[in-house]
C-alpha cells in the first residue's frame, strides 16, 4: 500500500482516538492476561505444591481466586473490544460512506454516462462494511497476536530454550508463506469485488426496468443475464478459495506441526532428564498460547483481504477528479438578466465526433427561443452546456457577459430551471417531489406551483392528496401526471432562465394546451429555451433555431421559416401527415 493511501487510512482513526486508545488498551490487557494465566499455573505446579499442606491450600485458594479475577478481566476486555471496537468501526464506516456519496454528487454527467449504478452502490455498501471490519479488527488483532506470540516465546525460552527453539523454527517459513499467498489472495479478492459489483448492476438495471421486462415477457432473458453474471462471480470465487484453501491448509498444518514437534521433543528431553514433567505440561499450555495467534491470523486473513481490496476500490473512486468544478476564483451569479451568448462553441463527447463546431449564438435577456431539428443534431446537448452539465470543448458560453466557467456551479444552476424529457421523481410524497425545486418553500407555495402546472386537480384526487407517496420513480402516476409534477418544480423554483426539453411531450391535448399557456406565462421576461418535436407548441416563439449537423441551419419565426420552404417547413409538413 502506498504511503499516501496509508496516511489516508490512518486519518479515519483521528476523530475516534480516545475510543481507539481504549480499544487498544483492553486488547493489550486481555492479551497480557492470557500470557499471565499459564505462569500462575506453573507457579502452582512448581512451588505451591511443594509447601506444607495447609500453606499450599491457602496459596492455591488465593491463586485460584486471582485466576478467576483474571478470567473476568479477560471477559470484559473481550466484550469491550468486540462491542466498542465495532462501534468505532461503524463510525469510521459512516464517515467514509458520507465521503464517497458526497464525492458522487460532485462528479459530472460524463462520469455517470460510463458507470453502472449497481457498481457504484456496491462501493458504498459491501466494500465499506469490509473496510470497517479491517479498521476495527486489524490493529487489535495484530496487537493481541504480537503480544501473545512474543510473550509466549519469552516465557517458553525461560522454561526451556531447547523446546522454544523447536517451537519457533517453523515460524519464519510461515511468515514467508503467508506474505506470498496474501498477495495472491488480494488480487483474487479485488476480482471478487468487481464481480459482485456487476451482479448489483445487473440486478438494479433489471428491477428498475421491471415493467419493460414484463411488457416484453423477457423474464427469462433477465434471469439468464443474472445467472451468467452470478456464474462469473462464482468462477472468481473459485480462484480466491483455491488460494485460501492452500493458505489455511499449510499454515494450520504448520501450527499443528509445532505442537507435535514440541510434544515429541519434550517427551524425549524428559526421558533424558533435560526437562521435568511439570515444565513440559506448562510448556504445552504455552504452546497453545503461541500457536493460537498464528492460527487466528490465518482465519482472519479473509477479513484482511476483503478490507484491503475494498479500500483499494474506495481509494480508486475517491481519486477520480470531477471533470467540472468551480474555478478557484469562481464568483456568485447574481442579479441575472438572462442574456446568453455562445461564442465559437464546439463540443464533442470524450473522443467522439463533434456534436457541433464553431457555433455562435446570442440570446437576449427575456428572449423565447425554440430549438428544432432531427434527432441527434445536438438540441439537448446545446442546452446541457448552459448549466455546465458538460463543458465546451472549444469557445465559451457567457451569461450577462460572464463566462459560465468563472461562476460557481451552485449559483449558476440555481438560476436555471430545467424540465427534462426523461422525468425523474423520487420515492416520496407529491409535496416533497414538487418542493425539490425550492426546499424552503411553504406548502402554500407548493400548491400554487402545482396549480400553475395544471397538476392540482389530479393531486387532490389521489388517496392522500399532496401527502400521497408516489413510489419509486413515480410508478403510481401516469406519464402525463409525472411530467406535470416535474413542471411544477420549475414553477416553484421560479428561475430567470428556463430550459424545457420536450416539457409537454407526455401530456394529452387538453393538458398540453393548459400547461403551454402556463409555460408561456412563466416565460414572460425570462430567457427561455424550448426543445420541441411537437412543432405546434412553438408557433408563438419569437425565434426558432433549426439545428442541423453543421450547426444552425435556419433561424426565424414560424411564419418566416414556413415561407422559406427549408428544413423547418419539411419538418412541419411531415408532422401534419
Amino acid at each position: 500500500m502506498k504511503q499516501s493511501k496509508f496516511k489516508r487510512l490512518i486519518s479515519y482513526y483521528k476523530p475516534h482516538m480516545k475510543l481507539f486508545c481504549a480499544d487498544m488498551f483492553f486488547a493489550i490487557l486481555g492479551a497480557a492476561v492470557t500470557v499471565v494465566i499459564p505462569l500462575l499455573i506453573r507457579y502452582i505446579s512448581h512451588d505451591v505444591v511443594l509447601r506444607e499442606s495447609s500453606a499450599a491450600l491457602r496459596a492455591i485458594l488465593v491463586i485460584t481466586a486471582l485466576l478467576f479475577a483474571l478470567l473476568f478481566i479477560e471477559m470484559y476486555c473481550n466484550y469491550f473490544i468486540s462491542y466498542y471496537g465495532h462501534i468505532m468501526g461503524a463510525k469510521m464506516e459512516y464517515r467514509m460512506r458520507n465521503e464517497i456519496f458526497e464525492h458522487y454528487q460532485k462528479l459530472s454527467f460524463s462520469f455517470f454516462d460510463n458507470q453502472k449504478v449497481g457498481q457504484l452502490m456496491s462501493r458504498v455498501t459491501s466494500d465499506l462494511f469490509d473496510i470497517s471490519e479491517l479498521l476495527h479488527h486489524g490493529p487489535e488483532e495484530l496487537t493481541i497476536s504480537a503480544i501473545r506470540l512474543i510473550g509466549s516465546l519469552a516465557v517458553l525460552l525461560t522454561i526451556n530454550w531447547r523446546l522454544a527453539i523447536i517451537a519457533f523454527f517453523p515460524v519464519p517459513f510461515m511468515i514467508w508463506f503467508a506474505a506470498k499467498y496474501n498477495r495472491k489472495m488480494k488480487s483474487a479478492f479485488v476480482s471478487n469485488r468487481a464481480r459482485i459489483g456487476e451482479i448489483n448492476a445487473t440486478m438494479e438495471d433489471s428491477l428498475s426496468g421491471i415493467r419493460v421486462v414484463k411488457s416484453f415477457a423477457n423474464e427469462e432473458i433477465e434471469i439468464k443475464k443474472f445467472r451468467e453474471g452470478n456464474a462469473r462471480f462464482v468462477q472468481s470465487k473459485k480462484s480466491s478459495y483455491h488460494y485460501m484453501a492452500v493458505y489455511h491448509t499449510v499454515l494450520n498444518a504448520m501450527t499443528m506441526l509445532i505442537t507435535i514437534s514440541v510434544a515429541g521433543a519434550g517427551a524425549a528431553l524428559s526421558v533424558a532428564k533435560l526437562v521435568d514433567l511439570q515444565d513440559l505440561l506448562v510448556f504445552l499450555l504455552y504452546i497453545n498460547n503461541f500457536t493460537e495467534p498464528i492460527r487466528k491470523l490465518v482465519f482472519i486473513t479473509e477479513t484482511f483481504q476483503n478490507g484491503l481490496s475494498g479500500y483499494e476500490r474506495f481509494i480508486e473512486m475517491m481519486n477520480i477528479s470531477p471533470d467540472i468544478e468551480d474555478a478557484r476564483d469562481a464568483v456568485e451569479l447574481e442579479n441575472v438578466r438572462g442574456e446568453i451568448k455562445f461564442d465559437d462553441v464546439s463540443f464533442r463527447y470524450d473522443e467522439g465526433e463533434a456534436v457541433f463546431e464553431h457555433l455562435t449564438l446570442t440570446v437576449p435577456a427575456g428572449d423565447y427561443v425554440a430549438l428544432v431539428g432531427s434527432s441527434g443534431v445536438g438540441k439537448t446537448t446545446l442546452c446541457s452546456l448552459i448549466p455546465r452539465f458538460y463543458d465546451v470543448t472549444e469557445g465559451s458560453i457567457s451569461i450577462d457577459g460572464k463566462d459560465i466557467r468563472s461562476l460557481t456551479l451552485k449559483s449558476l444552476r440555481s438560476q436555471i430551471g430545467i424540465v427534462q424529457q426523461d422525468v425523474y421523481l423520487f420515492a416520496d410524497t407529491v409535496m416533497n417531489n414538487i418542493r425539490y425545486g425550492k426546499p424552503e418553500a411553504s406548502d402554500d407555495e407548493v400548491i400554487e406551483a402545482a396549480k400553475k402546472a395544471d397538476a392540482h386537480s389530479f393531486i387532490m384526487s389521489l388517496p392522500e392528496g399532496y401527502n400521497t407517496n408516489i413510489g419509486q420513480r413515480g410508478l403510481k402516476l401516469s406519464g402525463g401526471q409525472k411530467q406535470r409534477l416535474s413542471i411544477a418544480r420549475v414553477f416553484l423554483k421560479n428561475p430567470p432562465i428556463l430550459i424545457f426539453d420536450e416539457a409537454t411531450s407526455a401530456l394529452d391535448n387538453e393538458s398540453e394546451r393548459v400547461v403551454q399557456e402556463s409555460l408561456e406565462s412563466l416565460a414572460k421576461n425570462r430567457t427561455t429555451f424550448v426543445i420541441a418535436h411537437r412543432l405546434s407548441t412553438i408557433h408563438n416563439a419569437k425565434r426558432i433555431l433549426v439545428l442541423a449537423q453543421n450547426g444552425i441551419a435556419e433561424e426565424g419565426t414560424h411564419t418566416e421559416l414556413i415561407e422559406k420552404g427549408g428544413i423547418y417547413a419539411s419538418l412541419y409538413k411531415a408532422a401534419l401527415l
